[in-house]
Parts: structure tokens; C-alpha cells; sequence
């Protein structure tokens, strides 16, 4: 877990928040591993493909914080963690 990641207690209260798989008929890669890319672009402003492998892949970060923010899932989350 590096710096600024979600801690487990974190984790845990968004876990059950977010949808449980892909609209596309596949298996979503970690939900967490995404969260925690997504927060780290967001503190550092690096463009989302020098993103670290660590996260996963840049694009696949990049389209499921778009759709995110499509769908209503980054609102619903903030309102619910308020």
C-alpha cells in the first residue's frame, strides 16, 4: 500500500457501495486498485499514461473514472461517505 492509498477501514465502507461487475460481460479488474489510481492522479496531476503499472493499466483507470463519472457512481459515493 503506498502513500495516500485507501486504508482498509476506508476500503471497507466504500466496498459495498460499488457496482459488482462489468456491463460488458467481463469481470472488472479491483475496484481498489482503480480507486487508489484514480486518487493518485488526482493528488499528483501526472497525465494518465504515466500512471504507475501499480494501478494497472493507465487506460483501463482512465475509461472506469470516466464511466464513473458518466454514471453518477463518483457522486453517489461522495454523498454517501458525507
Amino acid at each position: 500500500m503506498g502513500r495516500g492509498d485507501l486504508t482498509n477501514a476506508e476500503w471497507e465502507r466504500l466496498r459495498p457501495l460499488l457496482p459488482e461487475g462489468g456491463r460488458r460481460g467481463g469481470r472488472w479488474n479491483d475496484h481498489r486498485k482503480t480507486i487508489d489510481g484514480v486518487l493518485y492522479r488526482a493528488r499528483t496531476g501526472l497525465p494518465w499514461r504515466d500512471l504507475p503499472e501499480r494501478f494497472g493499466s493507465w487506460i483501463t483507470v482512465y475509461k472506469r473514472h470516466r464511466r464513473w463519472s458518466a454514471d453518477g457512481t463518483w457522486q453517489m459515493l461522495l454523498t454517501a461517505i458525507q
